[in-house]
């Protein structure tokens, strides 16, 4: 009996020892504590019934993961061999920005500050056209979403606001239908498409320094900004389609054509239907002469960045480009990639040679003809073209180390300045599905495929003009 104690003893021992090891030895591997995973609370605006997109608006047909580059020509006026990657900051001003930045995006909205991204027109323009010359009032700058935790400083989703009644009623204009189409959440009414001289502050400077290349003031000194948009000091500078009480002939739309050069318009006879719109854009290489009847032979705004104009001169001189189009009615609009083109625009304001740089000496009347004025003279706004970069073209390209210098191509930033600025807009020229049925413009003398470049995304470019189309807020011009 007294063994059979010991032996239960001693069982009930072992039994204690074991569950004591199991408990604080092997424990954790099996009691170990789930860490909770944080959330975030996006806020929103308090009259929101568009719903910003929180996530990048990739193009379902753009396929490119930017691996490394497409193939490039040595002649695509957009990006000459060393001369883009050249023009833009460099990696170690990009680690600066983000780290200027960074408390941007941290910072939550203050009480007073307005969400522009749900604001309406003021009632006080509506069905009458703007005669006045006074500039629009300014307000700061303004988050117009909330910024995801992980978004990089350099997106830069915050932009000016201007208070610009619309110039027509048009019922049927784009800012009325926007609303009820999926671009509700991302189109901006208010976004000022032109820079002009009310915004040469130090306040602006500081905060539109933190973004290199087209999306900023990044590497251009202040005293250049502020020569610059001194000279756009009219009314003119700052409006778009700055005689349209002149033109308007009663009509309650303002139609615009918006002409690329794709082979696409070879053969087409669109030319008579182009030139009977109010407006009509073009962009770099448009050669004119011996093409009216496919292309029109109006030109009533002509968009370009410096380096693009004197790549276009270089490379389609023996097709036939001479320089930009030259008319009365022909306004010229920089896309400011770089100082140069302050220093260019300055130069064709003033009638004086170019001061320094690439350009240096040269005279503008070379291109822009004898009668430019600072009145013909227009650039657009930082904050448009990030604005553009980030709500309708936010390129795989853009989380690769090519990010700094990616941009819309020159003839998407004229496009999608025509949608915020007129009623109605038709494109030709631009890029479609069936694309390499054409050659890469409409003046080749042989066929050349379209060529991808690294610095824009033409496929989502594309994917995003059909979207457009569809949505009924631009009238696309397509074969098939």
């Amino acid at each position: 009996m007294a063994f059979l104690t010991r032996l239960a003893l001693c069982g009930a021992t072992v039994s204690f020892l074991l569950f004591f090891y199991v408990l604080c030895v092997q424990g954790p591997l099996y009691w170990s504590i789930v860490p909770v995973r944080p959330f975030y609370v996006l806020t929103q605006g308090t009259s929101s019934s568009s719903g910003d997109s929180e996530e990048p608006l990739h193009s379902k047909n753009s396929s490119d993961q930017w691996n490394h580059p497409p193939p490039t020509s040595p002649f695509h006026p957009e990006l000459s061999s060393g001369t883009v990657l050249h023009e833009h900051t460099g990696a170690t001003q990009t680690r600066k920005t983000q780290t200027s930045t960074a408390a941007q995006h941290q910072k939550p909205a203050g009480n007073k500050v307005q969400d522009v991204s749900k604001s309406t027109s003021s009632p006080e323009g509506v069905g009458r056209t703007r005669t006045s010359a006074n500039t629009p009032a300014l307000q700061r700058p303004q988050p117009t979403q909330a910024a995801r935790p992980t978004e990089p400083p350099f997106i830069g989703d915050t932009y000016m606001s201007e208070d610009v009644p619309p110039q027509t009623d048009c019922p049927g204009g784009i800012r009325n239908q926007v609303a009820q189409t999926e671009f509700g959440g991302r189109f901006l009414q208010h976004i000022p498409v032109l820079q002009f001289a009310k915004h040469a502050t130090l306040e602006q400077y500081q905060r539109l320094s933190k973004y290199p290349g087209a999306h900023g003031w990044g590497g251009i000194d202040y005293k250049t900004v502020v020569e610059t948009l001194s000279v756009l000091n009219l009314s003119a500078n700052w409006q778009l389609l700055d005689d349209w009480r002149d033109r308007s002939n009663q009509s309650k739309c303002i139609r615009c054509a918006v002409v690329g050069n794709g082979g696409i318009l070879k053969d087409s006879k669109k030319g008579p239907e182009i030139d009977s719109h109010h407006y009509v854009f073009r962009t770099n290489g448009a050669i004119i002469k011996g093409f009216e009847q496919d292309v029109g032979s109006r030109t009533t705004h002509y968009t370009f960045s410096t380096n693009t104009l004197m790549n276009s001169v270089r490379s389609y001189a023996g097709v036939g480009y001479r320089g930009p189009p030259v008319s009365k009615e022909t306004r010229y609009i920089f896309l400011p990639d770089h100082d140069r083109d302050y220093l260019l625009m300055k130069a064709a304001a003033t009638h004086t040679p170019v001061e320094r740089g690439p350009e240096k000496a040269k005279d503008p009347l070379k291109y822009f003809g004898e009668d430019v004025s600072a009145e013909k003279l227009k650039m657009y706004h930082p904050d448009f073209i990030r604005y553009i970069r980030n709500r309708f073209l936010r390129s795989n390209a853009l989380k690769t180390k090519y990010k700094n210098i990616y941009r819309p191509s020159t003839g998407a930033v004229m496009l999608l300045a025509a949608l915020h600025t007129c009623d109605q807009v038709s494109a030709y020229g631009f890029m479609t599905p069936d694309y390499k049925n054409y050659s890469d413009h409409y003046y080749d003398n042989s066929y050349h495929p379209v060529g991808f470049f690294i610095n824009h995304d033409l496929r989502m470019e594309m994917s995003l003009w059909q979207q457009l189309h569809q949505a009924g807020l631009l009238r696309l011009y397509m074969r098939q």
